[in-house]
């Protein structure tokens, strides 16, 4: 699918952060601000702009305030706290600084010269990515940071067929295939939690847009989603992105890559129904404050998921 709706929402630029708080920015970089680039990308209704200082050195923010969408510095929050645990040696970038005030927060990050994966995706680049996600799920096993699990965090989010079942009107917006199997799909999904525990640092957000690609490295960013599992999960959270996008078939990678050698079968398709089931289950819904292209994103992401669980269950 090369026509699937790219990764992006409203970003502000960096004017747009308090002034206050931008000086306290500046007092802490040591050096004003001489130009700000925003970065695409990404859904937050936010700063994301790559800096560079008036004396030649460089560094990114990211930053969001309590509006449009009231829950975006409760990420931001969260991103701050993980990033400054993850390992030294881990391939993410080096924490600076982080700040809240007057409802805003605003995180500082080393600046990494590098560039998104081209969308739709180049063979090459995705092998490059594919390569270093075994590595940093070797790297990251067993987790020394404190965070969530993975059932634990996404326990609310993953009841979406179960969510139709109980509200008639949904099920009148989904496609015919989930229709006719939506009891079935419903109990599959309650399975998932169990299925996906694991000792691993896992990511939980992986698309093109949390990756850079350097000369010499892969880069992964943006970690607020941060928790422990299996350490597969992360590959099949990614794959139907990479697919809507140009990639190829998330069956055919999936179970080629090294992260799959030890998955259950039972475990991979538990979780991938209940993926479904979020993006399919969000994506009817209307689009949350400040967040346009949010349901659109995920409802391209559920078709993808929904065409992979249909090859593993086999379903008619």
């Amino acid at each position: 699918m090369t026509d699937a709706p790219m990764i992006g929402g409203v970003r502000r630029h960096w004017t747009e952060i308090p002034g206050g708080l931008r000086r306290r920015i500046e007092a802490d970089l040591g050096a004003p601000v001489a130009e700000a680039v925003t970065q695409p990308g990404g859904f937050s209704p936010g700063v994301a702009a790559r800096l560079l200082l008036a004396d030649g050195r460089r560094a990114f923010v990211k930053a969001v305030g309590p509006t449009p969408n009231p829950d975006s510095p409760d990420l931001h929050r969260s991103e701050a706290r993980i990033a400054r645990l993850l390992p030294a040696d881990a391939p993410v970038p080096r924490l600076l600084a982080s700040y809240g005030v007057d409802g805003w927060v605003a995180l500082t990050f080393e600046d990494i010269d590098g560039h998104l994966p081209a969308q739709p995706w180049r063979a090459h680049e995705l092998d490059l990515v594919l390569a270093a996600m075994t590595d940093l799920a070797e790297s990251l096993t067993p987790s020394t940071v404190d965070v969530p699990t993975y059932a634990d965090r996404h326990a609310a989010a993953f009841t979406g067929w179960r969510t139709i079942v109980a509200d008639g009107a949904l099920a009148d917006r989904i496609d015919d295939w989930s229709r006719r199997h939506l009891d079935t799909l419903a109990e599959l999904e309650a399975t998932w939690e169990p299925l996906s525990a694991g000792t691993t640092l896992l990511h939980a957000d992986l698309r093109a847009d949390n990756i850079l690609l350097t000369d010499d490295r892969v880069v992964f960013v943006d970690w607020p989603w941060a928790c422990t599992g299996a350490p597969w999960l992360d590959l099949l959270g990614m794959l139907p992105s990479v697919a809507m996008h140009g990639g190829p078939d998330p069956e055919t990678v999936f179970g080629t890559h090294p992260l799959s050698a030890a998955a259950p079968p039972e475990a991979v398709t538990a979780v991938l129904a209940a993926a479904a089931g979020f993006f399919i289950g969000n994506g009817i819904l209307p689009p949350p404050p400040g967040l346009p292209m949010i349901r659109e994103f995920q409802l391209a992401q559920g078709r993808v998921a929904l065409d992979w669980l249909r090859v593993r269950t086999g379903w008619r």
